[in-house]
C-alpha cells in the first residue's frame, strides 16, 4: 500500500511534477475519493513560500484548478485538487497535430473564462502555456480544460519572491515586458494565452521572439496557413509585443473571440474526431475505483506467512527437551532456536519486535516517497538493517515465537520445579519453612519505625512564629495610618 501522509491522504502513484513539487494521485481517506496531491519537502524554503502562496488561492471555477485542502507532515506539506485525467494540451496536440479552428476557439473560450476568473481575485497566473492546460477525460464529447499550477501566481501589488532583475516563467511563452523586468500584469497573461492559441493552431510551439521582431519590424503579420482570418485577428491582437496593443482584460479577448466564431465554418462529416481518454493510466496493484484494498494486508498478513509457518515447525519440540530431563531444560532452550528473538512459543513476545521493523520502514518511505508496502524486518533486538531486505523468514518469522524468553516461563510447571529443585533435592522441602519465619519477623518493624519518624518534622517554632505575625500586622496597621493621613 502506499504512504498514507498525515493520516489522510494516501499517496498511489506519480502522475507529473508541477512548478514547485511532485504531483501524485492519492486516495483521500476522508472523502473517499482520488485526488492529485502535489508535495514539497520543507527544505527549500523559497520553494516552500511559493507552496504556501499557491494553496492559499481558493478560486471556484469550472475551468480553475485551484487547490482544495492542505496539511503538513514531519518535513513534507501537501495540498490537494480535483484529479484531471484527460492529459494536458500537449497530449492532445502531439496525438492529433494541429487542432481545427472550431475546436481551438471552444478551448480558447474556456481558458479565457478562467482566466478571467482568476485575474478577478486580483491574481496574475505568470506561467500560461500548454504543459499547465489540463483537459477532462470527456471522450469525444465537448472538450472540458482546466487552468493548472499557480505556483509562480502572484496578486496584483504583492512582494516579489525573487530579485526584481530575475524573471520568473516558462521561457517560449513570457511577454516581452516580462522579459525587461516589468511588474507582472494581467496584459502578459493575455499574451500567453495568444502563445498556446498558435501552438493549438500550428501544432508545433511558435517562436515568440521571432514574432515579436516581425511585429517590430513589419507591423501585424499575416494569418499562417489553414487559420482563418477572423480567428487570427483575434490572436494577432493576443500576441502584440506592446501591452497597451492587447486586449486588456480576458473578458473583453473572450467577446472578440465570440464574434470571430461565428464566422468560422461549421465542422464537417470527414472532419477528423477529436477523442480525449484518459492519460494517468491504470490503478496500480492493491488500488481499485473505490479505494485501497485490504489496506493491513501489507503490514500482517504479508510477511507473516512467510517467515513464522518455517520457524513453528522447529519450534513444537522445544519444549519436549524440558520434560525428559528436568534439570537442565534452559541450555538446550537457547541454542536450539535461533539466535535473538527468533524462536517460537509465546505469541505475547511478537508485539516487541514487530514494530521495530515497521516503524523504520515507513519513516524511510517517508523520506524517499517510495510507495512499495512496508515490509517488518526484524532482525534481532536493536533491529540494525531497518529495510525490510533483511526480513527473511528465519528473522521476521521469529518475532512471534520468543524461544529464550518464554523457555523459562512457557515450560509450565516442569520448568519452574527444576529452577527451584536445581540445588537442593532431597533437603529442599524442609528448608523453606525455616528460611521463610525469619524472612517474616525482621522486615515489618523497621519500616513501620522509620516511616513514623520521617512524617515527624515539626513546622516553624512557635517562638519564631508569633513574632513574625504580630510584625506583619503592626506594620500592615502603620501602612493603613499613613493612607488615612493623606
Amino acid at each position: 500500500m502506499g504512504e498514507v501522509f498525515a493520516g489522510r491522504y494516501e499517496l498511489v502513484d506519480p502522475v507529473g511534477r508541477g512548478g514547485v513539487g511532485a504531483v501524485w494521485r492519492a486516495w483521500d481517506h476522508r472523502r473517499r475519493r482520488y485526488v492529485a496531491a502535489k508535495v514539497l519537502q520543507q527544505r527549500d524554503a523559497h520553494a516552500l513560500l511559493r507552496f504556501v502562496r499557491e494553496q492559499a488561492l481558493r478560486i471556484d471555477h469550472p475551468h480553475v484548478l485551484a487547490p482544495a485542502s492542505w496539511a503538513a507532515d514531519d518535513d513534507q506539506v501537501l495540498f490537494t485538487m480535483d484529479l484531471v485525467a484527460g492529459g494536458s494540451l500537449v497530449h492532445l496536440v502531439g496525438d492529433y497535430g494541429p487542432l481545427p479552428p472550431a475546436y481551438v476557439c471552444t478551448l480558447l473560450d474556456q481558458l479565457l473564462s478562467g482566466l478571467a476568473a482568476v485575474h478577478a481575485e486580483g491574481v496574475v497566473h505568470r506561467d500560461i502555456k500548454p504543459a499547465n492546460v489540463l483537459m477532462e477525460a470527456t471522450g469525444t464529447g465537448r472538450p472540458r480544460l482546466r487552468l493548472s499550477d499557480f505556483g509562480i501566481a502572484m496578486r496584483l501589488g504583492e512582494p516579489r519572491l525573487t530579485e526584481t532583475n530575475l524573471v520568473v516563467g516558462t521561457p517560449g511563452y513570457l511577454a516581452p515586458e516580462q522579459l525587461m523586468g516589468a511588474e507582472p500584469d494581467f496584459p502578459a497573461d493575455l499574451f500567453a494565452v495568444g502563445l498556446v492559441a498558435l501552438y493549438l493552431l500550428e501544432g508545433a510551439r511558435p517562436d515568440a521572439k521571432a514574432l515579436v521582431q516581425y511585429f517590430a519590424e513589419h507591423g501585424t503579420p499575416p494569418a499562417p496557413q489553414g487559420v482563418p482570418e477572423p480567428l487570427w485577428q483575434v490572436v494577432a491582437a493576443l500576441v502584440q509585443p506592446d501591452p497597451a496593443a492587447r486586449f486588456r482584460t480576458a473578458t473583453g479577448a473572450r467577446k472578440a473571440l465570440a464574434a470571430a466564431a461565428e464566422l468560422l465554418a461549421e465542422p464537417g462529416p470527414d472532419d477528423e474526431l477529436i477523442e480525449i481518454f484518459d492519460q494517468v493510466g491504470p490503478l496500480p496493484e492493491g488500488f481499485a475505483a473505490d479505494g485501497p484494498l485490504e489496506r493491513a494486508s501489507g503490514l500482517d498478513p504479508t510477511p507473516t506467512p512467510s517467515g513464522s509457518p518455517a520457524t513453528r515447525p522447529t519450534a513444537s519440540p522445544v519444549p519436549a527437551p524440558p520434560s525428559v530431563a528436568p534439570p537442565a531444560p534452559v541450555p538446550p532452550a537457547g541454542p536450539q532456536p535461533h539466535p535473538g528473538n527468533t524462536s517460537s512459543s509465546g505469541p505475547g513476545s511478537a508485539p516487541s519486535p514487530a514494530p521495530e521493523g515497521d516503524h523504520p520502514a515507513a519513516m524511510s518511505e517517508t523520506g524517499s516517497f517510495r510507495l512499495p508496502p512496508p515490509q517488518a524486518s526484524v532482525t534481532s533486538a536493536s533491529g540494525p538493517h531497518p529495510s525490510g531486505s533483511g526480513g527473511q523468514s528465519p528473522h521476521y518469522g521469529p518475532p512471534l515465537p520468543a524461544p529464550s524468553r518464554p523457555s523459562p516461563s512457557g515450560a509450565d510447571t516442569t520448568t519452574t520445579a527444576a529452577y527451584t529443585a536445581r540445588s537442593p533435592q532431597g533437603p529442599a522441602p524442609a528448608a523453606p519453612p525455616p528460611a521463610a519465619a525469619p524472612m517474616t519477623t525482621p522486615v515489618p518493624a523497621p519500616p513501620r519505625q522509620r516511616v513514623s519518624r520521617r512524617r515527624r518534622r515539626p513546622g516553624p517554632p512557635a517562638g519564631v512564629a508569633v513574632p513574625v505575625l504580630l510584625l506583619a500586622l503592626v506594620c500592615y496597621a502603620v501602612g493603613f495610618w499613613a493612607l488615612a493621613r493623606l
